[in-house]
């Protein structure tokens, strides 16, 4: 692991964060996610997938600070790529 990849991963991580903390000005300035008001609830359905979304950013954030980040999408993803396991 780097420094490079934990500063980029704890960057990544605070970028989540402020979709979680600032989820209203969010909507203010991009406006509605209209498959989000669909199915994540009448009003508050973009807020909530702003959060949502927020939060998965803060889990591959701290993933890719820690190191857990490339042996995950490695596991995953090596029935489908052989490559990967080495």
């Amino acid at each position: 692991m780097s420094w490079g990849r934990f500063i980029l991963g704890i960057i990544i991580a605070f970028v989540g964060f402020l979709l979680v903390w600032k989820s209203d000005w969010f909507l203010t300035n991009f406006g509605r996610v209209a498959w989000a008001d669909a199915h994540l609830g009448a009003e508050g359905g973009t807020r909530i997938f702003f959060k949502l979304l927020g939060i998965l950013i803060i889990l591959i954030g701290f993933g890719m600070a820690t190191g857990i980040w490339q042996p995950i999408i490695a596991g995953s993803l090596s029935p489908y790529f052989s490559g990967l396991n080495r």
